[in-house]
This record gives structure tokens, C-alpha cells and sequence, in this order.
């Protein structure tokens, strides 16, 4: 990891390295991600993982625990090039809890309100909390780059409120949320962009014809505890967890 990256991090709670992993292999893993998207298309009607048009056209949202779902995401996310780099911004060995993959079809895609992840998880210490968010396409302003309000992560976790219609998206009220700090997280595919349990992030529709599949990878190491269930369902406690 570069140190400006590492700088960077804990500076603005939030940053990009770019060429963790090769284009090859994000097309690879984007290619089994859409295949597996389609699917589960077949099978799901949720809002919270597909998307639908105004004339009812469905698109896929995301994907769930894909972790559990094929061996080559596995292989993938627990990839050295990448725990590495985890164990360097956190001082510790990092341990996987969770992880989607978020597709955002072109002209398709929805928003994704800005919260904060550590309201969603409540674990302790936040500090030792992180999301690696790996791009599977060249991600930009138009097809709904993660936006950042920078330094957020020192400033506690806020209040968030249900959006209505909305009951998975739990947000902050808009007068909490600083744009004037909001920065834009742009990134190449096989780049990662690591983010803080308690950094503020957002990301728009995608306005774009190319999609931007994301890879987002939540760890913590063994010292985090959680006033809710989170741990209780992680990765890293599971019998076949990859030693």
C-alpha cells in the first residue's frame, strides 16, 4: 500500500489504491457476478435486490453473501494483495464478516442515500471496522462513484431515520450531512476503495451506458464486538471459513 493511501485513510476516512487486482480478474468476477445476478432475478421480487423501472422492467439491485454462493468470490476477497493491505490500515489481522456485490445496471442503477455503516453494524471499536469496496468497472461521477463527506468518521456515529417507503434505508437528516466536504471517490477497475464504519458515503444513479459493479467486503479484526447480531452471522465464525 502506498503511504499516501494509509495517509489518506485515516486523514479523510476514506481511499483509493488503485491496481490491487488486474482488469482481467475484475471482469472475471464481474462476468460470474452478473451470471449469478440473473439467476437469482428469476427467483426474487425484493426492491432491495432488484431495481424497477417505472414500466415495471426489473433489473438486478445486488447481490447477497455472495461469499457463500461461489468458490471463485472466495478466492477473490480473501486474496492476499488484499488482506494485506486490510491488516495494514487496521494494525491487526483482518477478519471477513460480510459482503454484497452492488450492480448498477447503465441507466438503471439506483442511489443509495448517504449513512453510515457502523449505525447498520453497531460494533466497537469502529476504528477496527472497514469496508474494501473493489471496482469491477472503471467507476466515475456518471455511473455512481462513492461520494465521501471527508473526516466524517471522527465525528461519532449521527442519528439516521428510515426513508419513507424506503424501510432499508435508514439516513441521517440532510442538515447533519456537510456537502461541502463531499469528495468523489474514483477508481479503475481492479482498484479498491477502503472506507471507515463511521464515514459518511452516498452514491448517485448510474447515468451512464457502462455499469458499475462494486464488490463491497466488510472486516474487522478479533478484538470488535456488536450490541447487535452482526458478528454473530460472520463469515470468519462459520466451521468452513478458509483457514
Amino acid at each position: 500500500m502506498r503511504p499516501e493511501t494509509f495517509r489518506h485513510y485515516w486523514e479523510k476516512g476514506w481511499a483509493v489504491e488503485e491496481g490491487v487486482f488486474s482488469r482481467e480478474e475484475a471482469d472475471r468476477i464481474a462476468q460470474i457476478a452478473l451470471d449469478l445476478s440473473q439467476e437469482e432475478l428469476s427467483r426474487e421480487g425484493d426492491n432491495y435486490v432488484v431495481d424497477k423501472s417505472a414500466d415495471g422492467e426489473i433489473a438486478p439491485r445486488k447481490i447477497d453473501t455472495p461469499f457463500l454462493k461461489r468458490s471463485e468470490f472466495q478466492a477473490f476477497v480473501l486474496d492476499k494483495r488484499l488482506t494485506g493491505m486490510l491488516a495494514e490500515l487496521l494494525g491487526a489481522p483482518p477478519l471477513l464478516s460480510g459482503d454484497q456485490i452492488f450492480m448498477k445496471p447503465p441507466h438503471f442503477g439506483s442511489a443509495k442515500p448517504y449513512h453510515q455503516d457502523n449505525f447498520y453494524f453497531q460494533c466497537d471499536p469502529g476504528d477496527h471496522v472497514i469496508t474494501a469496496w473493489i471496482a469491477l468497472d472503471d467507476v466515475g461521477e456518471e455511473n455512481g462513484c462513492l461520494r465521501y463527506i471527508d473526516s466524517s468518521h471522527k465525528e461519532g456515529i449521527i442519528a439516521h431515520e428510515a426513508v419513507p417507503g424506503e424501510p432499508y434505508n435508514l439516513v441521517p437528516p440532510p442538515e447533519l450531512i456537510d456537502l461541502q466536504r463531499e469528495s468523489l471517490a474514483l477508481v479503475k477497475k481492479g482498484g479498491v476503495v477502503f472506507h471507515h464504519s463511521e464515514a459518511l458515503h452516498t452514491s448517485h444513479r448510474n447515468e451512464s451506458d457502462r455499469w458499475r459493479r462494486g464488490y463491497a467486503t466488510h472486516w474487522v479484526t478479533a478484538d470488535v464486538s456488536s450490541t447487535k447480531d452482526t458478528l454473530d452471522r460472520a463469515y470468519f465464525r462459520r466451521d468452513d471459513y478458509p483457514d
